[in-house]
């Protein structure tokens, strides 16, 4: 087994920021078993809590968004902390070397980092990245997150997947797109509750944006076509801020999947994540987003609220609060419906250095925020949402890795959601550093 780099031994002044503290990667794979705890796990929580990030496995990389997927797992049952492990998703690109591009511009949809999300839909677990095809993992009790390999629906994909799909919790349905830099440079999807593909059809756009995330709801799919518009000459990432190609919402209604696609203009900036969106009555659709000003200069991202008035065709735009906060999240059994809170994580960026670690968790409804900060020098990840029991929008609790500078250690976190200020009711040591990854999910053993 090869060493594993320390956060601060990985750093040097000729790090990137991408690599370097926390977001250097760890070099090796680790299982760990019977995890101690400081305060009580909800017993009620039996299944995986994981979570996806880039760790390429070189240990270099241009940039934070291309590292080989790596996904952290702890397995919790009746209030024990029963293991943790960490594997590299073996795409091709991992094991064979083989590039999403290759050198005269031919895309291989099989392959790809698969470093941005974990999902599970119609029995599948799916980790992700919005470059390539998803890679399925094996979360079976008693396997070890096993790479099962490429999955494109039966063949029937034919378009890279978007990192953030959507499950219709009234149909089951998933909805996705995926994105591309040639035409056509947009392509909506749906995969019924079975998993069979049973929508693909090509939008309209002008250009390739980096199309990174969308909205549902009970009656539409919205799509935000964003000034981050590709140029493969652009240094490190192939897109560029350009505010001249303008910002838009475009609205298509769910029972006409094939049908016109409307579009409303809003003010340039970009959205990486949204936390949910609904409809309000028959011409209204209210969406909620972590929005960046720009990207060509630093912006720290914020909660705001789109609301579409489609009688006006127009979009009013109102900013929720100054915090800064990313990774959006909410109970998403209520996807796509008027939830009533949220939360979004504040933690260190790229480039950003460190900043107070905290969560925030806002009632949408009112608009008052409840805020956890974890301390000097402890950094929480995106934390997900773990109901309590069957009841949408009912208690539940927020599950997170947080990293510790001082003792360059990460730990999972457990707090209940319905009072984040009390701090953890939960905190399981890890035996090893997570660095700072992307998202994940809780993913509870399906009921028998």
């Amino acid at each position: 087994m090869t060493s594993t780099p320390s956060a601060a031994a990985s750093q040097s002044p000729a790090t990137p920021p991408h690599l370097a503290g926390n977001f250097a990667p760890v070099g090796d794979e680790l299982s760990a078993y019977d995890l101690p705890v400081t305060g009580a796990i909800p017993p009620e929580l039996t299944g995986w809590f994981l979570r996806n990030g880039p760790n390429p496995q070189d240990a270099a990389s241009p940039h934070w968004f291309f590292g080989d997927g790596m996904v952290h797992g702890v397995r919790l049952e009746g209030g024990r902390a029963v293991s943790y492990r960490n594997r590299w998703v073996r795409t091709l690109k991992f094991t064979d070397g083989i590039r999403v591009t290759d050198e005269q511009g031919r895309r291989n949809l099989a392959t790809g980092a698969a470093n941005t999300h974990i999902v599970r839909h119609a029995g599948r677990t799916l980790a992700l990245a919005e470059s390539s095809f998803p890679c399925e993992i094996d979360c079976r009790p008693g396997h070890e997150l096993e790479t099962l390999g490429p999955h494109d629906f039966g063949g029937r994909l034919a378009t890279a997947m978007t990192a953030h799909p959507k499950i219709c919790p009234t149909t089951g349905e998933l909805h996705f797109f995926g994105y591309d830099s040639t035409p056509p440079y947009l392509t909506y999807h749906r995969a019924d509750a079975q998993g069979e593909l049973t929508v693909s059809r090509p939008i309209d756009v002008p250009a390739g944006t980096m199309m990174h995330d969308f909205h549902l709801t009970g009656r539409h799919v919205v799509f935000m076509d964003l000034p981050m518009v590709h140029n493969r000459d652009h240094a490190g990432m192939p897109y560029q801020w350009d505010p001249e190609y303008g910002a838009r919402l475009g609205v298509l209604r769910r029972d006409d999947p094939y049908g016109e696609v409307r579009w409303l203009a809003i003010d340039p900036c970009y959205v990486f994540h949204s936390l949910n969106a609904h409809d309000d009555g028959d011409q209204r659709i209210v969406l909620y987003v972590s929005r960046y000003a720009t990207l060509g200069a630093p912006s720290p991202p914020c909660l705001w609220r789109w609301t579409i008035d489609l009688a006006a065709g127009s979009v009013a735009e109102e900013q929720i609060d100054d915090q800064m906060g990313e990774f959006p999240r909410m109970d998403d059994r209520l996807a796509g419906q008027p939830a009533r809170f949220g939360h979004v994580t504040a933690a260190e960026l790229p480039g950003t250095g460190a900043i107070p670690g905290a969560l925030i968790r806002y009632d949408l409804r009112t608009g008052a925020a409840a805020r956890y900060d974890f301390g000097p020098g402890r950094t929480p990840g995106e934390a997900a949402f773990a109901p309590a029991d069957h009841r949408p929008g009912g208690p539940g609790w927020l599950i997170t890795y947080v990293y510790d500078a001082t003792t360059d250690t990460s730990d999972l976190v457990i707090l209940d959601a319905e009072d984040i200020t009390a701090g953890p009711v939960a905190t399981v040591p890890l035996p090893r550093r997570v660095p700072y990854g992307f998202h994940g999910n809780w993913l509870p053993d399906p009921a028998v």
